[in-house]
């Protein structure tokens, strides 16, 4: 039953990604720790092989729509991966704990909501457009390289892939429409993916069975989300999304609620001293 709910999910990651550009691993890092019993910092590196295996998938409807811009998936993109690379190394360090993890998981996604909601309850838009102001300067690459750089940096310590804040970057800064904005921002989330797991690669040890399983049903749900776009109205899409994130991050924020305690902190203290003793010792 376990397997069955976990998969279940996994098409909802594909939904997401396929009808948003973004939303799959705030989806796919809870259910593989809450569900499936993944260790965080493994369950983080899974999500970047699931997500960024799928939104390159996802990615090829937009490209064959013509919902792609290259050079600026390029461009950001290349912020991001570097971005990743660092974030995820630094997330083997030893003072970067499960909980911390989660925890500040759980924060982005509260933020995340926050602006999604209120972007959408202030929107007048339609079909189309998100509910952004127009782009906030002529040129903005120098802006959209440090936001990649920035978002990068929280794919690789939090396995967040970026679609919440790549596709208002791309919207406010590099002046894109919707549609190609969700395009580029899945080809440049694959991008992001396949960084930050390199930063991981050796520290952790990944279920590769399961990793392909949730392929499959995310992959079958992209498929679905991008049928969905041409139905589905952005504005409405965007706030329901934001209230599901807010309850996201408040269940994760639950689930860590003593990470910050007096007697967390001391037993955190206590784990990194016999860390550094063992090796200093072997």
């Amino acid at each position: 039953m376990t397997w069955i709910i976990g998969h279940l999910l996994a098409v909802g990651i594909g939904i997401s990604l396929g009808l948003l550009g973004g939303g799959g691993s705030v989806l796919a890092l809870p259910v593989l720790v809450y569900v499936m019993g993944i260790a965080p910092k493994n369950a983080i590196a899974m999500t970047l092989v699931i997500v960024g295996t799928v939104s390159l998938l996802g990615s090829i409807s937009h490209w064959r729509a013509g919902n792609i811009r290259w050079k600026t998936a390029y461009i950001f993109g290349a912020a991001t991966m570097l971005g990743a690379f660092f974030g995820a190394r630094l997330a083997t360090l030893p003072f970067i704990t499960d909980a911390i993890q989660m925890l500040l998981f759980a924060l982005l996604m509260l933020v995340a909501s926050i602006i999604m909601i209120q972007h959408s309850m202030g929107s007048k838009t339609t079909h189309d457009d998100l509910p952004y102001p127009p782009p906030v300067c002529k040129r903005c690459w120098l802006w959209l390289m440090s936001e990649g750089i920035i978002v990068g940096g929280l794919t690789g310590l939090v396995g967040v892939g970026g679609g919440f804040a790549i596709i208002p970057a791309l919207v406010l800064l590099a002046k894109l429409p919707m549609k190609t904005a969700i395009g580029t921002s899945l080809f440049i989330i694959a991008m992001n993916a396949i960084a930050g797991f390199l930063g991981y690669l050796g520290h952790i040890t990944l279920d590769w069975n399961l990793i392909f399983s949730f392929i499959l049903a995310a992959s079958a749900g992209t498929l679905l989300g991008a049928y969905l776009t041409r139905f589905v109205p952005a504005a409405k899409l965007q706030k329901s999304f934001g209230y599901f994130l807010l309850a996201v991050a408040a269940f994760v924020l639950f689930q860590n609620r003593g990470v910050c305690s007096p007697k967390s902190a001391a037993s955190a203290k206590v784990s990194l001293q016999k860390q550094a003793f063992i090796n200093d010792t072997f």
